[in-house]
């Protein structure tokens, strides 16, 4: 079959197929906070049962999270809505991107009764670091959807399996949870000063399917998951099946990584004590999906870690990248999730600092140098609107670690590429001129002249340096968010996220501030509540998936200033679309 032509219409989705239901759904009627209650109450009861080891149990509970409506509803809404992918076709080219479409797919998916069917996944090419690409499988539409069902019902097994400092694609953790806890694991006098920074070799490739069924087994959906393994791949128009690996794109594949990666603290020789902290002597592992760091005492303990891992993940299908993994002395740093995390001798003593990294500063100057070329020609507020969302998402990364410096060197070199766009956009005015058109104290509260801004218009850049940084509390321990003996300390986890949101326009800031960072209808959140997504293009991207509209509404918000009816609101754009009557809104058709 290697090499074969691949006729996409014939490997599709037919559109009878999803459009086939008679059944009535009003997909904007639909009170989303409820459904995902039942979504969540259930998770919770397959964690408690696998947490107890009552198997019996778990596999019934899965089987009902399966064949669970409001799991196909809210599958669908993730993988249609809220994911960034989801204007990207598989094999069959179709996206579901409107309300009748996605009412129509949910329809479809409820009524399947037999599992074990997958198409192709797409394949695409990324850019990554070094001129590379790095390989992307995309499944059709459908397949995303069954795959994040079978994910919500295989996820809280495994969070109650998983090692506590795995932290890659796992709820209510992220990047900064990892960096956290190295700064906790080797600041101060450690002696834990060698690190073995390693990198798995194209891991989501090299994934052994025989290995990690068998960790799946007696799974319900076990042989689907085999499905979608062994499901193949269409590159150029051309199929070739797979043997191993999970497609990189796939809404389980991180899933299935992490599973596959389970247990790698005792591997390497971690030893906790009966309240979870590690034993002195032994080494502390911190693995963020096929990245990680081991903190070992020793040169020749380091060593040993990299034999054992080795050794561990060979039956796995894994093994080190050569040209990314090294020992190092903590005191030479290292760089992790894009920070440098080094350990400096002052006067006080040794103090860990963990700094955005100079190879994330190459990147972040690249792509601002791009998006500024690009926008030669166009007014200042194009300017504005364009590099906004990119600073803030950049900043709100960076801002956990040591970053006031670095933030006040962007905004100085940002501010010369934006004069040469000045300069060039009036190649017959000077420099005065210029910079009295352009550059003046734009923000209405900061006693700044230099500010970048659109007289015209009144909008202003943001700066790197006006986001306060802001220290991050990681996730403690083997803590989830699918515990439900935990539901207060991810309520107050969630309260203190949503208190000290991300750097956002002023409006949206003083909106959110107003309503608790509620939505001013259904009363939930109105950012996710799990933690910011792990790199600035991630955030940026998250942000604009779940952007809220701006509308006028006469129901009052607890802590909102003035008449009810007398400033703009924020409301999730699924409340509005279910209460439309009588007001105005700037909404994403897709959210």
């Amino acid at each position: 079959m290697t090499g074969t032509t691949v006729d996409m219409a014939a490997v599709g989705v037919s559109h009878a197929m999803v459009n086939g239901s008679e059944e009535p759904l009003d997909w904007d009627a639909i009170d989303w906070r409820t459904e995902e209650n039942k979504v969540r109450r259930l998770r919770q009861r397959i964690f408690k049962a696998a947490q107890a080891g009552d198997w019996k149990q778990t596999r019934n509970l899965q089987k009902l999270m399966l064949r669970s409506r409001a799991n196909t509803l809210v599958s669908v809404r993730q993988v249609s809505q809220r994911n960034t992918g989801r204007r990207a076709g598989g094999v069959d080219g179709r996206v579901v991107l409107t309300s009748r479409s996605r009412a129509e797919l949910a329809i479809f998916l409820h009524r399947q009764t037999t599992l074990g069917r997958a198409l192709p996944v797409r394949r695409v090419y990324i850019p990554k670091r070094g001129g590379k690409q790095r390989p992307i499988g995309i499944p059709v539409i459908a397949d995303r959807a069954q795959q994040q069902r079978v994910r919500n019902a295989l996820e809280p097994e495994w969070e109650a399996r998983l090692d506590a400092r795995q932290y890659g694609f796992r709820p209510g953790r992220g990047c900064h949870d990892a960096i956290e806890m190295i700064w906790k694991v080797a600041r101060g006098r450690n002696t834990r000063g060698w690190v073995l920074d390693a990198d798995l070799e194209a891991a989501f490739d090299r994934l052994d399917h025989n290995h990690l069924l068998e960790k799946l087994d007696g799974f319900p959906a076990r042989e689907q998951v085999r499905a979608w393994l062994k499901a193949g791949v269409v590159d150029k128009g051309r199929y070739t099946p797979t043997k191993k690996g999970a497609p990189q794109g796939g809404v389980i594949s991180p899933l299935l990584l992490n599973i596959a990666l389970q247990g790698i603290e005792e591997a390497a020789g971690t030893r906790h004590k009966k309240n979870g902290d590690t034993q002195r002597g032994t080494p502390v592992v911190i693995v963020y999906a096929d990245d990680l760091v081991a903190l070992c005492h020793s040169r020749e303990q380091a060593d040993l870690v990299q034999e054992r891992l080795t050794a561990w993940l060979a039956p796995k299908g894994l093994r080190f990248n050569p040209a990314k993994t090294r020992i190092v002395a903590i005191e030479d740093g290292f760089d992790f999730l894009s920070f440098n995390v080094r350990r400096y001798h002052t006067a006080d003593g040794p103090k860990l600092l963990i700094k955005p990294s100079k190879e994330s500063l190459v990147t972040i100057r690249r792509r601002l140098k791009t998006e500024i070329h690009t926008l030669r020609g166009h007014p200042a507020a194009d300017v504005v609107n364009r590099l906004n969302p990119i600073i803030r998402g950049q900043a709100a990364y960076y801002r956990t670690g040591v970053s006031k410096v670095t933030f006040a060197a962007l905004d100085h070199w940002l501010w010369h590429r934006l004069h040469s766009w000045a300069r060039r956009q009036h190649q017959r005015k000077n420099r005065r001129w210029v910079a009295r058109r352009y550059f003046g104290r734009h923000h209405p509260s900061r006693n700044d002249k230099w500010v970048f801004g659109d007289p015209k218009t009144g909008a202003y850049l943001h700066r790197y340096s006006w986001t306060p940084i802001v220290r991050h509390v990681p996730v403690a321990g083997r803590s989830s968010p699918d515990d439900p003996a935990l539901a207060r300390y991810w309520a107050d986890r969630r309260s203190r996220h949503n208190r000290r949101h991300p750097p956002l326009a002023p409006t949206t800031q003083r909106a959110l501030r107003a309503q608790t960072g509620r939505c001013a209808r259904c009363g939930d959140f109105l950012l996710h509540t799990g933690d910011p997504p792990d790199s600035p293009h991630q955030w940026e991207a998250w942000f604009r998936a779940t952007r809220t509209a701006i509308t006028r509404t006469a129901i009052p918000v607890p802590g909102a200033p003035g008449p009810a009816g007398d400033r703009p609101r924020l409301v999730h754009a699924s409340c509005h679309r279910r209460h439309p009557a009588g007001e105005t809104a700037d909404t994403d058709s897709d959210l």
